[in-house]
């Protein structure tokens, strides 16, 4: 199967049921495309309205201090691993469903490399995006699935999805073909990443092997070996 965009997916604002005091944009809706540019530096984004925080433009990003900037742009998960989670749990998760702004089939999104790029699309305003961390799952998105004991599940079965930062601006289009157009040197990928900063610690040296490749506090968390708890 050739790797491609299944879905397309924008936030709207709503009632932040793990935080009231807040609103959200984890409730992501289908769109036939939408345009992608660099945000900018988080530290800078959380300053702007909403809708300026996210990598696609009319994405509602609401916890500016914790989400969007340029590390955190867009968010991919395949539809793959929404099948096998819902099967553990007995539902279905549609696509969108875990916050996703892009919804991919036939891509090993929790395989990629940190530091690696993917194309996407075939015109002259094909996207480049750089593969940069994991999702680490919050009682935002506890709330939002209603699930007993999701985060548990979430975290064991160590598919988080894949955060990216926007090399070259464009257009996402459902049914855009996806392409890996570099993979960098060395063995860290979204799911090691993911494991050694939540259950795995031990893994951490083998995250620091990609650290020219790591944001800032995904390198933090490898030098402090750091893990959290999932209650």
């Amino acid at each position: 199967m050739t790797a491609s965009v299944l879905s397309v997916n924008l936030g709207r604002p709503a009632l932040d049921r793990g935080k009231p005091e807040n609103t959200t944009g984890i409730d992501k809706q289908p769109v036939a495309s939408a345009a992608v540019r660099a945000p900018g530096a988080r530290d800078r984004t959380r300053t702007l309205g909403p809708d300026r925080r996210s990598g696609l433009a009319g994405d509602y990003i609401g916890d500016g201090k914790n989400h969007g900037g340029d590390v955190q742009a867009v968010y991919a998960c395949a539809r793959e691993d929404l099948d096998a989670l819902g099967a553990q749990v007995g539902r279905q998760f549609i696509s969108g469903s875990f916050g996703e702004n892009l919804t991919t089939q036939g891509l090993d999104v929790n395989g990629a490399l940190i530091g690696e790029r993917w194309r996407i699309g075939t015109g002259p305003d094909a996207v480049e995006l750089r593969v940069t961390c994991p999702r680490i799952p919050c009682n935002t998105f506890r709330a939002f699935i209603a699930e007993r004991g999701w985060l548990k599940t979430f975290t064991r079965a160590a598919k988080p999805g894949a955060y990216l930062s926007v090399v070259t601006p464009g257009v996402v289009r459902a049914a855009d073909p996806v392409e890996v157009v570099f993979r960098p040197d060395h063995a860290v990928t979204i799911e090691v990443l993911f494991r050694s900063q939540t259950l795995e610690r031990e893994l951490a040296p083998l995250v620091l092997t990609a650290a020219d490749y790591l944001d800032a506090e995904s390198l933090d968390y490898a030098r402090r070996g750091a893990t959290f708890t999932i209650g």
